[in-house]
């Protein structure tokens, strides 16, 4: 699996249900993500099949949802 694209990364280990060392790597993928996007303080919240966190940015914490493509999507 190439690694220089960590969205294509996300996606294929989505697609097949990638064991839980491959998923936590994945976690670790959108993590990094969200980081370079300016959000701190990131954590998952529980809510299925779609990845949703709960992050810190310009002193306000926000709901985010990230798709299986690696889409970052803050909820107003």
């Amino acid at each position: 699996m190439n690694m220089q694209n960590p969205c294509r990364a996300l996606c294929l280990l989505t697609v097949f249900n990638a064991p839980a060392a491959a998923s936590a790597l994945a976690l670790e993928n959108i993590k990094a993500r969200l980081e370079a996007a300016g959000y701190s303080q990131i954590r998952e919240v529980p809510s299925g099949k779609i990845k949703t966190f709960k992050a810190t940015r310009d002193g306000k914490e926000r709901s985010i949802l990230v798709d299986s493509t690696g889409h970052i999507q803050e909820l107003q």
